[in-house]
């Protein structure tokens, strides 16, 4: 326990710098803004502002992104309970209750709750990520290839059966980005593989520029199709201050959604949306007003917004201790550290103290930032929802442009993001859940390391997967969890669940 508080205090230490502290505002002010705006999601910003991070130093530019993550859980919250119009994919289920309680006059309540809740399950998923780190990190201090391998395979097999839309289409997608990911010069052997004689592609595919082209780019163009719907709330917001019985109400809804959105965090494939549906079912079980719910009942907000928080927070976890994604923003960070330098995995707490307890650090002053940030100004958001997007979207574009040129210096990284964006905007037209395809193509390169590992010090006996007991059990779950979804009721259930 000592340690642990000496590990904070040095966290803390690196939080409070001027840099840092600046970049996690920064990265709380953008995640905001594009959690209020509809169609431009985590995934899209944190892909489009990766080459912004290759300035800076490792710690401070994953601060900012990691801002812009949870960031953007509080401000899909807003133009949910305003406008009906969910900026973030987690938020979706907010509009349920959310709108309802602003139509009755309680837009100010249901703000204050959804920013309230969200600090609370914020603020605990951030202890239990100090806590549970050095832990987790010992215990994966004792995996062998053979374990990692099983481990990165469970995490692509859960990513494939959580993803929207068919199994079959999202192990498809983990297939191509894995295959993707084997782009570039084999390291053990120094032959060149599937680079079909292009010397630009030796390196393998540019990370960035993939991540720009299928999220950003591709989110962009599909935006453009579809028209500007913003009607935006007659009524006035009215007071923030929740009564006695709303806070009675809430507060039970906001515990559950915190444990429920902390364990689902850490699965892979998880994450704050998953976790915002499933706290929102929960409670219409067990609410105290569950008579309320489709006419705006305060626990449909509280619960599901504080379980978006902490499974953004929580999320962290896999990611820092064992070098995994749990989910597609978890990937962009993955690379991001790569990108630095940097290998994620257990060796981080011993080897990048700084980058390890001051992102910990960050996330609760980044939380507090966020509630300040979210009440006052509520207005200001609002009025950020006029600005039209035929303005927005050719900066954005030019922006990412000279951002990718600018990485290596090449043009062929902006071929490659054009390319990227139309195979984003075809996969989007085909209804293929991209995100599989990232956690594949980060977790490929290491998923080959580490099979190749295993079979040599084996000797070449590939039954040492299913003879080690952490292995072996891994791939059992593995093949449970692709059989179960495969089943016609299971299957037809997830879709009701991802459609709801």
């Amino acid at each position: 326990m000592e340690l642990l508080f000496s590990n904070l205090a040095h966290g803390f230490g690196v939080a409070l710098s001027f840099d840092n502290l600046l970049f996690a505002l920064l990265g709380a002010l953008i995640g905001t803004a594009i959690g209020v705006l509809p169609g431009i999601g985590p995934v899209a910003t944190i892909s489009l502002l990766l080459p912004i991070t290759f300035g800076q130093p490792a710690t401070t530019a994953i601060i900012m992104l990691a801002g812009i993550y949870y960031g953007a859980q509080y401000g899909g919250s807003t133009t949910a309970i305003l406008l009906n119009l969910p900026g973030e994919v987690s938020a979706v289920v907010t509009t349920l209750e959310g709108y309802k309680m602003a139509r009755n006059g309680r837009a100010g309540a249901a703000l204050a709750i959804a920013a309230l809740g969200s600090f609370f399950a914020g603020s605990v998923a951030t202890i239990l990520v100090a806590a549970s780190g050095p832990l987790l990190t010992e215990v994966a201090l004792s995996f062998g290839p053979a374990d990692y391998f099983s481990l990165m395979l469970l995490g692509l097999v859960i990513s494939s059966v959580l993803a929207q839309g068919s199994v079959v289409k999202s192990v498809g997608m983990v297939v191509l980005g894995v295959a993707l990911g084997l782009v570039g010069t084999d390291v053990q052997t120094g032959q060149q593989r599937f680079t079909f004689g292009i010397p630009e592609l030796s390196d393998g595919l540019n990370f960035a520029a993939m991540a720009m082209g299928v999220f950003g780019i591709a989110e962009i163009i599909l935006n453009l199709e579809r028209p500007e719907v913003r009607s935006v709330l007659s009524a006035k917001v009215g007071s923030l201050f929740l009564t006695k019985e709303e806070w009675k109400r809430a507060t039970p809804s906001v515990l559950r959604g915190t444990i429920l959105g902390s364990a689902l965090g850490i699965l892979p494939g998880g994450g704050a949306s998953l976790a915002s549906f499933g706290s929102y079912m929960m409670e219409r079980k067990m609410a105290r007003g569950k008579a309320e719910f489709g006419s705006g009942a305060i626990e449909g907000v509280a619960g599901p917004e504080a379980a978006n928080n902490a499974a953004a927070q929580t999320s962290f976890i896999p990611l820092l201790t064992l070098g995994i994604p749990s989910n597609a923003v978890m990937a962009l960070m993955v690379g991001a550290l790569i990108i630095q330098g940097i290998q994620p995995g257990p060796r981080m707490v011993e080897s990048q103290p700084d980058l390890f307890w001051g992102l910990i650090c960050s996330m609760w002053i980044g939380n507090l930032m966020l509630l300040v940030i979210n009440l006052p100004m509520i207005g200001m958001w609002v009025k950020l929802l006029q600005v039209p997007y035929k303005y927005m979207y050719p900066a954005i574009l030019t922006f990412c442009a000279i951002g990718v040129y600018s990485i290596n210096n090449n043009v062929f990284d902006v071929y490659q993001t054009v390319f990227f964006a139309v195979l984003g905007y075809v996969f989007a037209k085909i209804k293929m859940e991209p995100a599989p395809l990232l956690v594949g193509f980060v977790l490929g390169p290491m998923m080959e390391e580490h099979l190749r590992r295993a079979m040599l010090l084996s000797r070449g006996d590939p039954m040492v997967f299913v003879e080690r007991p952490i292995s072996g059990v891994l791939l059992a779950i593995s093949a449970l969890a692709l059989g179960l979804m495969l089943l016609p009721g299971l299957r037809k259930k997830k879709e009701a669940a991802m459609a709801g």
